[in-house]
Parts: structure tokens; sequence; C-alpha cells
């Protein structure tokens, strides 16, 4: 096993009070592993990785995170993770650690990799479209030579044709180097594609887990039920509306009591809103 993370908790405090974005988080990356991390913004998913990395601020974090693989991450959005007067090629060696050597280093060839075309390594991030713009975050993360890439939602700016060449990209030249991924997405159509295991999260905790295959084909948490539904389906009516779960993730200062998905949800009973409610949805975990 690459890392496992067990009962995660992170606290901030706030003007409105005591923040807890991430209450009780657990799971297992093995070596070379394929997982994913699922669920809507608002419900602890980014955070609970750059926990991984020890890149969260101004919190009290607990629980334990076991391994020290090395760690590298392709955010979401390259605009903003780029340097805009820098040179593309300069930022990839300004970041390049002193635990790779030089011999191994050769960033013509890192470039070519991503399919980026030669020259590349001389432009300002507002010279390339967005597809090539998150091809060179690729780079970056690859140039350290990872454990374990962590893909937080790395489509997201893109158009549909783009996501796929950019996650092809990511799991062929993780499985190149043997490289865990953890890919954080609210889209289970790709963790369809790309996972071989899926948590998925809500509300700071994970309320199932499992082998995607299973997960899919037998979601047994009505969130899960909920997330899978709004998956746009190819064989539905031209007309047919489309899924979607009423409501919003709660904020992480006002949890609700009992089962925290109960007021979004339509098979909810009196007893899911109790306190310590331990019914089917929590023995699930």
């Amino acid at each position: 096993m690459i890392l496992s993370v067990e009962h995660l908790r992170i606290e901030f405090r706030t003007e409105r009070g005591l923040s807890v974005p991430v209450r009780d988080v657990s799971f297992e990356i093995p070596e070379r592993g394929r997982v994913a991390l699922v669920g809507e913004s608002g419900c602890g998913k980014s955070l609970t990785a750059l926990a991984l990395g020890g890149l969260v601020d101004r919190a009290k974090i607990s629980g334990r995170i076991a391994g020290s693989p090395r760690i590298a991450y392709v955010f979401q959005n390259p605009m903003q993770s780029l340097n805009p007067v820098m040179r593309v090629g300069v930022q990839i060696q300004e970041g390049v650690s002193s635990a790779v050597q030089p011999s191994d280093f050769n960033l013509q060839s890192l470039f070519a990799s991503v399919g980026l075309p030669p020259g590349s390594a001389e432009k300002y991030p507002c010279e390339m479209s967005g597809g090539q713009q998150q091809r060179v975050m690729i780079a970056m993360a690859l140039a350290q030579n990872p454990d374990l890439l962590i893909a937080d939602e790395p489509t997201t700016a893109l158009d549909v044709t783009t996501q796929q060449e950019v996650l092809d990209l990511i799991y062929r030249l993780a499985d190149e180097r043997q490289t865990a991924v953890l890919l954080i997405t609210h889209n289970l159509g790709l963790v369809a594609r790309y996972a071989k295991s899926v948590n998925v999260m809500y509300a700071g905790e994970i309320v199932e887990r499992g082998e995607t295959r299973e997960i899919l084909s037998a979601p047994r948490h009505p969130y899960t039920q909920g997330l899978l539904a709004a998956v746009p389906r190819l064989d539905a009516p031209k007309d047919a509306p489309l899924a979607d779960i009423a409501g919003t993730v709660p904020p992480p200062t006002d949890w609700p009591t009992g089962c925290a998905f109960h007021p979004r949800c339509k098979f909810a009973i009196p007893a899911c809103s109790e306190a310590g409610f331990n019914g089917l949805c929590f023995r699930l975990r």
C-alpha cells in the first residue's frame, strides 16, 4: 500500500464558528493503484487531496496519513496554476526538485512525452490552448518522478474532446511510469473508464466505497444512486429531463445531525435526522 488515510479530520476556526469540511475520511491507495474520490463541489474532496501532500494551512488536522510517497498534483485550471509572465519551460525547470537527477531530466523529451510540439518550452501560457496548458501541468507533475499523481478535476476547464485526450494521456504515462493515480471528480462516467476503485464522498465523509464495477452496477447509498442517475445516457429519450439531486451540499459550519444527506434524500425517514443515527447508510461504511 503506497498511502493509507485513517479517520482524517480537518478543522478551521472561522467567524461563524468551527468549520469541519473533512470529518472522518479513510481510504487506501495501493501501489500503481487507480483510485477515485467522487462527490459534488463542497464535499471536501480537494481539501482531502491537499492534506495528503501537507498543503493545508491554518487548520487543525487529526487522524493518520501513513506512507511517504512523492506526490504531484494536476489541478483543474492550468491558467490559474501557471505563472503568466514566465515561459512554461522555465517554470518546469524551476519546479524540479533536488531529488531529480540532472541526467534524468530532459525538458524536450518531457514535452514530447505529453504531446507538445517542439518549441513549446519557449511559449508563455497565454500562447497555448487550454489543452496544451494542461499538458504542461502534466509534464510539470511528471518531472518530479512521483509515486502518486493526484488529478484534481483535471479536465473541468476543457472541452469534451480534449478532456478525454488529457485523461488518456495521464493514465498512459502513469502506466508507463508505474505511478499510482488518485482521480478527483464529480463525474461517475469518468470513474467508470479510468478508476478501479471508488470512494464516494459527501459532507466531509466517505459514504460508500468499493470496486468501481460493483459500485456502478449496484450502488447502495442514495447519494451514489443520485450521482449515477445524473450521468447522461446515450440511450435516453431525447425529451427526457436530466436527472439531478435536489438541493445543495450544506456548509461545513452547519452539517445536519444524523445522516448528512437526509435533507436531500427522497428515502429519508424521521430517524435519519436523529443525532448518532446508525441506519443503513452509515453501516455501508
